[in-house]
C-alpha cells in the first residue's frame, strides 16, 4: 500500500486525500489543527449526525473521537510501515447539541511502541462539554503481500 507520509508539518488542507469516500467525509468531520501530541477537528450537528429527536447521536461522538485519536496516532508513526487500529473506545456523554458544530480535541496520554491512549473532549459551540472519550489504538506493522 502506497500511503503518503504524514508529519506535523503536513498542511491541514492536504488531508482531503485521506478523507475521500470515507465515513469521516460522510459525517462532515474536518481537521482544523494539529501538533505533536494533539489533534483538533469539527463535526456538524445535522441530519448526518442526529439521533431520532434531533440531537447529536452518541455514536457520532464516538466516531469523531476515534477519528481524531486515530489521526493523531497516524501522525506519531511512519504510516508507510505501521497501521493504526482502534481497539477500544469508551465515552461519557455529558451534554447535548441540537445544531451547529461540535469541536473535538484529542490529547495523547500514552505514546508507546504498540499502543497509544488518547483523551478526547468534544464541546459545543458555546464551549460546553458534550462528551469525553478515551481511545486506545494498537500500532501494527504492515505486512507485505
Amino acid at each position: 500500500m502506497n500511503i503518503p507520509k504524514l508529519t506535523y508539518s503536513t498542511p491541514v488542507e492536504m488531508l482531503g486525500h485521506y478523507l475521500k469516500d470515507t465515513m469521516v467525509e460522510h459525517l462532515g468531520i474536518r481537521f482544523t489543527a494539529y501538533g505533536e501530541g494533539w489533534v483538533e477537528a469539527t463535526m456538524p450537528v445535522d441530519h448526518r449526525t442526529f439521533r431520532p429527536g434531533g440531537f447529536l447521536h452518541g455514536g457520532a461522538n464516538l466516531a469523531l473521537a476515534e477519528t481524531v485519536a486515530g489521526f493523531g496516532s497516524m501522525l506519531a508513526v511512519d504510516i508507510q510501515e505501521y497501521d493504526i487500529r482502534g481497539i477500544q473506545v469508551s465515552a461519557s456523554h455529558t451534554g447535548k447539541a441540537d445544531g451547529g458544530i461540535v469541536y473535538a480535541r484529542a490529547e495523547i496520554l500514552h505514546l508507546g511502541k504498540r499502543t497509544h491512549i488518547w483523551n478526547v473532549d468534544i464541546k459545543s459551540e458555546s464551549g460546553k462539554l458534550i462528551s469525553t472519550a478515551r481511545v486506545t489504538n494498537m500500532i501494527v506493522k504492515r505486512h507485505e503481500k
